[in-house]
């Protein structure tokens, strides 16, 4: 009679045993596992980012935030508009054939539409914020100067289409994000407009 108890509760012990064990596993493997998956953080990270830009002035710009990046937004004038051809002989990728921004941006203006600029606010060279230099013929930038961007890091200069100069160390145009209109004063930043 001893040797069934014994027999018994060894059987319910390693039944006990196993399903502790059982769910212990289960609860260090969840964690773990779940530590897989982005955190929150990191998927609004990459989300797009609504922007209202109906109230930005003419000739001046304001900066969001997309994927931890700086982005431009500049409201351009006719006058700035006007001078973006001026440039053209100066630039590196005047056509914007390397490709730097959507398909659908095409132009001198490198925007959908033309008096609003977007672009990714880090220099091509090394990744420094270009400082926005509007004004006409600045006495540190020169008399051919009609407006731009201006990298204090190393002198890259991108004009008011995000073009890069030729002679800087730049080698590459400013990126235009992917963008969308939402209404004809808010976009979408991160979203094509084939994601509508």
């Amino acid at each position: 009679m001893t040797d069934e108890v014994n027999t018994g509760r060894r059987r319910f012990l390693t039944a006990a045993t196993t399903v502790v064990g059982a769910a212990g596993a289960v609860g260090v493997a969840t964690p773990f596992i779940g530590s897989w998956a982005p955190s929150a953080k990191a998927k609004a990270a990459g989300a797009p980012v609504q922007v209202d830009v109906s109230k930005i002035e003419a000739g001046r710009m304001v900066v969001a935030e997309w994927r931890g990046k700086p982005v431009y937004l500049v409201h351009r004038t006719q006058e700035q508009l006007d001078a973006l051809a001026t440039n053209n002989s100066r630039l590196q990728d005047p056509d914007s054939e390397q490709q730097q921004q959507p398909a659908y941006v095409t132009g001198d203006e490198r925007s959908v539409k033309p008096e609003l600029l977007v672009l990714v606010g880090l220099c091509t060279h090394l990744g420094c914020a270009p400082k926005f230099r509007p004004e006409l013929a600045p006495e540190d930038l020169g008399a051919n100067w009609v407006g731009g961007f201006f990298c204090p890091c190393h002198g890259s200069r991108f004009d008011l289409s995000g073009r890069v100069f030729q002679g800087v160390p730049a080698p590459l145009n400013l990126e235009v994000p992917p963008y969308r209109y939402i209404s004809d004063g808010v976009i979408m930043v991160g979203e094509d407009p084939e994601q509508a």
